[in-house]
């Protein structure tokens, strides 16, 4: 094609994309910028490492999480728990537990809202009480934020670069749809498919419906990814690896 023939608009947008979702460090980031700060959104770690990293959403769970936590426990793996404050300040000794086994606490806001659909005022209301309910019970506020559904935006951006936490996702083939209860097996498989080094996985230790798939293909996924050489690793383990590379 004749570069005399591209429209300008093609090219404005081919560079918009190429802003959005350019690699830093080795780990898939985007680097907004944000009333003059940046924030960073990110998706994966490291590929030169045998690491990953197994995030959990929507909990504590009165039953999962404690299940949960006993098989990290046998497998020597830490996990990131992306909590809810409503369910934080409803089960603190959970919490707790998470935090003094040595796994990372995110915010995952206090009660699921939807950020596309929120006014920023309310996000940050529902950031800030889940931030305080954390630090009231492990001492300390989280560095991580995970917007719910993975969602973001301008308003979620700045909140996030004010309060210096980085936003973290999850890698592009590990949403395992746990929440939606598809079976152990399909659980399984869509984590094995094409999991590869530096990746974040998502589960759910809160489910909205009686029984949960997640404790079960944990039970599977954890020592066989165990035994083919991946280390479990924490989000912030995962991005202080990153700086190696």
């Amino acid at each position: 094609m004749n570069k005399k023939n591209i429209h300008p608009f093609v090219v404005l947008l081919c560079l918009c994309i190429s802003i959005k979702f350019f690699s830093i460090s080795n780990y898939s980031t985007a680097v907004i910028p944000t009333s003059g700060n940046n924030t960073t959104v990110v998706q994966s770690g490291p590929k030169e490492e045998k690491i990953i990293a197994i995030t959990f959403d929507d909990g504590p769970h009165p039953t999962y999480t404690s299940q949960i936590l006993d098989l990290l426990k046998e497998y020597d793996a830490k996990a990131t728990f992306f909590v809810l404050g409503m369910y934080a300040e409803k089960y603190p000794d959970l919490l707790k537990r998470q935090y003094q086994e040595g796994h990372e606490i995110g915010n995952h806001t206090f009660s699921h809202i939807n950020v596309d659909k929120t006014s920023k005022e309310e996000i940050e209301k529902e950031f800030l009480k889940t931030q305080d309910i954390i630090s009231s019970i492990i001492g300390t506020k989280p560095k991580i934020f995970r917007p719910p559904y993975g969602l973001y935006n301008k308003k979620v951006l700045e909140i996030a670069s004010k309060n210096q936490c980085t936003i973290i996702l999850w890698s592009t083939f590990q949403d395992s749809k746990d929440w939606s209860n598809p079976g152990v097996d399909k659980i399984i498989t869509t984590t094995f498919s094409k999991i590869q080094n530096g990746d974040i996985i998502l589960f759910h230790d809160y489910v909205y419906k009686e029984e949960s798939h997640t404790v079960e293909a944990l039970k599977t996924i954890l020592p066989t990814l165990k035994k083919e050489g991946y280390q479990f690793v924490t989000i912030s383990e995962l991005l202080e690896s990153s700086k190696n590379y």
